[in-house]
């Protein structure tokens, strides 16, 4: 079983940063493929970013290239998420998920508020 804990949320105005960590425990961190997903009040939860193994293969959602950067220390266990220029529209519960690569996203955090006031 994994548990995964994100933390970093809070209350940014638009255009500013925040960084969200994911720290996981109870499986090899390394052998886990990392994503990212956000849920708005009202929106089903979407697919923001997902990491590999190694930071040499990332995918992003087109609403965020550019702006937030996903990574991981897989010596410390902890995936993260740079969000840069952030909008409005950015507000959301963010998730952390897990998985292995045989099977669906079967791992989640409790998630961590981000609200970007205009």
């Amino acid at each position: 079983q994994v548990q995964l804990v994100e933390s970093g949320g809070g209350l940014v105005q638009a255009g500013g940063s925040l960084r969200l960590s994911c720290a996981a425990s109870g499986r090899t961190f390394s052998s886990l493929i990392m994503a990212w997903f956000r849920q708005a009040p009202g929106k089903e939860r979407e697919f923001v970013a997902s990491i590999w193994w190694t930071e040499r293969s990332t995918t992003y959602d087109d609403f965020v290239k550019g702006r937030f950067t996903i990574s991981r220390d897989n010596t410390k266990n902890t995936m993260y998420l740079q969000m840069n220029s952030l909008k409005p529209e950015d507000t959301a519960v963010y998730y952390c998920a897990a998985r292995s690569i045989d099977t669906a996203w079967n791992h989640w955090g409790q998630g961590t508020q981000v609200t970007v006031s205009s």
